[in-house]
């Protein structure tokens, strides 16, 4: 997501795309924007809690994988519906990874 800050260095705008206006990047999961987009203080304790949520899920995710290396478990022996989210978040996680592959900024011939 990109933000736009007031001159108190607030968030003021959030738009999914850069923008003149918005030309910041912040992760989805910052709980600044969370709370944000939230808004007040139960927003916020709201917005911490997703954001550690997130966060247990990537956890969770990189001890299935780990498990499936060992050979502990096989993806097979998964229930059909947390197969499907399996493939669904690895499937995302992998074009979110390949959008960032190139720097877009000083350093443009760093990849």
């Amino acid at each position: 997501m990109y933000i736009e800050r007031d001159a108190q260095g607030r968030i003021r705008l959030v738009s999914r795309e850069p923008t003149p206006e918005c030309s910041e990047y912040l992760p989805a999961d910052s709980p600044e924007l969370l709370a944000f987009l939230m808004e007040g203080e139960v927003g916020r304790e709201a917005a911490r809690f997703q954001a550690a949520d997130l966060a247990f899920v990537r956890v969770l995710e990189d001890v299935i994988d780990l498990l499936m290396d060992k050979g502990v478990i096989q993806f097979t022996e998964l229930p059909e519906a947390a197969q499907e989210k399996v493939m669904a978040r690895q499937s995302l996680r992998r074009r979110l990874n390949g959008l960032q592959l190139v720097s877009s900024g000083a350093d443009d011939d760093v990849i």
